[in-house]
């Protein structure tokens, strides 16, 4: 069965240099093949459509179909016979599978919509489940009617593996809020439903066995035994897998509320609220522990169907190991150099455990360890180097860095995400009439060491390259270098923090400046090195190792997350993730994207039920203290959550960093990118490279105009309630850029220019109006600084 599936994705990732790239039809994930008639019609739906099944019992499906269908025109659909003579919509099955999803599944269909029909065919259910999301983002209420486009489309993934991580341990999702998330994940075509229900702050599933651990560790919010049944009834009727996992043998402080004498040093222990890597973790020496790892095991196995079963294994702090003798002694008599090989040792202990109950271990990288058998799964948080190397060693793995949810990331650097670790192109081989020239950097955090590391610009006949090495790190490939004065230059590489835009002012042979994560300011300094530095190379798998890697998981960590905001992290963003990890990987025109993530963020809301918008709603209801919210949305467009790993940052210096931080700011409100700011970008492009745009320039003018008029009512709202106070500089300086955006754009838009302390006074306003205030960040800030730009180059 394995075998099968690997063997599919083999030749898919084989076939991918020959896809066509994604066209103008509001479908995400982009399908394998799409062709279009050259006398291109529509099939025109009326509410006597109906549907039929054939060659294998879809369940509920169908009466699902139908009422999205309803849903989406407005219709009450006419009721239909049981078996309709002429279906307008014809669903085909090869062959009967059990309705239990699998790894290997086989997700193929075909999609065809003429004059005659809808018809869909499909090797099992799963591809018909696929080919009915991809028939319903097709539906266009036109300006005369309903209609479906005439189309073929031939579709398959990428890669089988392809999830989305739930976090229930930090801050519990209710049910019904989880089922929705399984709709969205459908519509999405993703297909893993990973579940965290154990973590420092929370054990959150009921053992008969172990009742301690909901009694002592759950503030009572878990979930029942047939809570999670019908979580995976849900799941499964939808064709999705449901992997849970339990937290093992870090990440134990829950565990050791309830069960202390399992752990590696002696209680009493209190109930876990802050968040991080935390001291307690499990007693590997104690046959109590392996007893107790395999009833969790065995009531998991029982509830959760799903060959695999994910044990968790990351950041395990071993100062408890270190610190105790008969822990130490064990180690010495059993050869165990450290502590990497006495977690090794526990994991094996495990993995013979699963093994009795007919699971495979997935694990974080952590849990990497040549004593484990071939078939475990590396999930990996620690990126494309370590995931190569697991692939190099004929492991199985699965990418999770890059789709990190909880953060605020642009959806294009998820976009550009590649789940196969790419080479260098000998962008770092230096070639005798190249220059080049080296620098180091350093970049602290607001917690954790500092970022350090060198990048080398190199110039060559064809123009700028370069490349960058972070410490302890594969080099990597920078992009877009610009030169925006002799001693500025900015370049873009994506990192582990998102998209890093290095801001750099070289003078003396000293560095300074900033690095741009994603949207947030990291002052940087730095000096000249005398020669290139030596890197380290990337983890590059062959042909064929390429195949061990089955896929990636978006990742929805809970420490800034609760279930009111829920959808607004996750929606649409997880689409483009989930378009990379279905399509095929020349499939990654952002602009292309972003048109189509438009289309399912109002598809989704409509058809999937989704709630990123009225969770936006009830949130700036509540701060507002009115239903009147234009103001908060108007102010919003200009506005977004610092990125990176910075509000949680802020949090831990205010010494905030805990489960029971209100998460009730603005910030909370917010998506993760606000479009008007993209938007807003693409008319200022338009504007400097054609000052005769007047359609750009005129947006620009409303756009600017609407923000001041908006200033009163905002001021207004963020008096009237102390949980918005903090805005009221943000608000202050929104009103201040709108002015600066409508004199520059005028400026632009009539060739003019600024002399440089002109210039030099607006670059101060707006640097002033970059840095995070109330853990956000004002986006409008960087299209304005383009503008400015080009009032010195013209």
């Amino acid at each position: 069965m394995l075998r099968y599936s690997l063997l599919t994705a083999g030749l898919l990732l084989g076939s991918t240099a020959f896809a066509a790239p994604a066209g103008d039809l509001p479908l995400m994930p982009w399908p394998a093949k799409v062709e279009r008639p050259a006398t291109q019609g529509s099939l025109v739906l009326t509410d006597a459509l109906s549907v039929s099944v054939s060659g294998d019992d879809l369940g509920d499906a169908v009466t699902r179909l139908r009422q999205r269908i309803a849903r989406q025109t407005g219709w009450t659909l006419q009721p239909q016979a049981e078996k309709p003579q002429h279906p307008t919509i014809s669903i085909t099955i090869a062959k009967k599978v059990t309705p239990l999803p699998t790894l290997d599944s086989d997700e193929r269909y075909t999609l065809t919509i003429n004059a005659n029909g809808v018809k869909i065919a499909a090797n099992t259910r799963f591809g018909a489940l696929r080919a009915m999301e991809t028939l319903l983002q097709l539906i266009q209420n036109g300006t005369e009617n309903t209609t479906l486009p005439w189309v073929t489309i031939d579709d398959a993934p990428r890669f089988p593996w392809r999830g989305l991580l739930l976090d229930s341990a930090r801050h519990f999702v209710p049910v019904e809020d989880i089922k929705r998330q399984i709709d969205g994940m459908a519509a999405a075509k993703l297909n893993v439903l990973h579940w965290h229900l154990t973590d420092d702050q929370g054990w959150r599933f009921s053992s008969k066995r172990y009742p301690k651990l909901t009694q002592l560790a759950s503030d009572g919010l878990f979930y029942s035994e047939e809570q999670m049944r019908e979580v995976v009834r849900y799941a499964t009727a939808r064709g999705i897998r449901v992997v849970p996992e339990i937290d093992m043998p870090g990440h134990a402080s829950a565990i050791a509320v309830a069960y202390p004498e399992l752990m590696s040093a002696p209680g009493p222990y209190q109930m876990e609220r802050h968040w991080g890597v935390l001291k307690p973790v499990l007693d590997p020496t104690k046959a109590a522990t392996y007893a107790f790892a395999e009833a969790m095991v065995s009531e998991l196995a029982a509830i959760f169907p799903d060959a695999y079963l994910h044990i968790g294994g990351d950041e395990v702090d071993d100062t408890q190991w270190k610190n105790n003798p008969a822990i130490q002694q064990f180690m010495r008599d059993n050869k165990l150099a450290d502590s990497h090989a006495l977690q090794a040792y526990f994991n094996r202990k495990l993995e013979a455990i699963l093994e009795k109950h007919q699971r495979q271990m997935v694990g974080w990288d952590e849990i990497f360890h040549p004593d484990l058998p071939k078939s475990i799964v590396i999930q990996s948080w620690q990126g494309q180097d370590a995931l190569g190397e697991v692939a190099k060693q004929g492991y199985k793995g699965i990418l999770s860095t890059g789709f990190y949810l909880d953060q605020p990331q642009y959806t294009a650097y998820h976009y550009r995400n590649e789940i196969v670790p790419q080479g260098l192109n000998d962008v770092d081989v230096i070639a005798d009439n190249d220059s080049a020239q080296s620098w180091s950097f350093s970049m602290p955090r607001l917690k954790g060491s500092p970022v350090e590391g060198t990048f080398t610009l190199v110039k060559g006949e064809s123009g700028w390259r370069g490349f960058i090495d972070f410490k302890g790190k594969s080099r990597r490939a920078v992009q877009h270098i610009d030169w925006r004065s002799d001693s500025q230059v900015s370049f873009v590489v994506d990192t582990w923090m998102g998209e890093t835009r290095p801001v750099i002012t070289l003078s003396d042979d000293k560095l300074g400046g900033y690095f741009l994560l994603g949207n947030a300011r990291y002052p940087v300094t730095g000096a000249r090195l005398n020669e290139v530095p030596k890197g380290i190379a990337p983890a590059i798998p062959d042909a064929s190792q390429q195949a061990n890697l089955l896929g990636g998981e978006a990742a929805l960590w809970a420490e800034n997350v609760v279930a009111p905001v829920l959808d607004i992290k996750l929606w649409p963003r997880a689409f483009a993730v989930a378009e990379r990890l279905w399509s095929a990987q020349d499939v990654n025109d952002t602009d292309n994207m972003y048109s189509r993530l438009q289309a399912m963020d109002s598809w989704s809301t409509v058809s999937v039920g989704l709630q990123q918008h009225s969770q936006q709603l009830v949130q700036f209801t509540r701060l507002a203290n009115s239903a009147d919210t234009l103001p908060l949305q108007i102010l919003a467009q200009a506005i977004e959550p610092a990125h990176y790993y910075t509000r949680q940052h802020l949090k831990f210096q205010a010494g905030n960093y805990h489960q029971l931080e209100p998460l009730n700011r603005f910030a909370d409100a917010l998506a993760p990118e606000s479009s008007t700011v993209r938007q807003m970008n693409q008319w200022v492009d338009n504007v400097v490279s054609d000052a005769e745009d007047s359609t750009s320039a005129v947006a620009l003018r409303h756009l600017f105009s609407r923000w001041q008029a908006n200033t009163s009512d905002a001021l207004a709202l963020s008096d009237s309630n102390y949980q918005l106070k903090a805005m009221r500089p943000v608000i202050l300086q929104v009103d201040k850029l709108a002015s600066i955006g409508l004199r520059l754009t005028d400026l632009v838009a009539r060739q003019g220019t600024l002399d440089d302390g002109e210039i030099a006074s607006i670059q101060r306003e707006l640097d002033n109006a970059a840095q995070i205030q109330d853990e956000v960040v004002i986006a409008a800030v960087y299209p304005l600084e383009k503008l400015l730009r080009a009032t010195r180059n013209r």
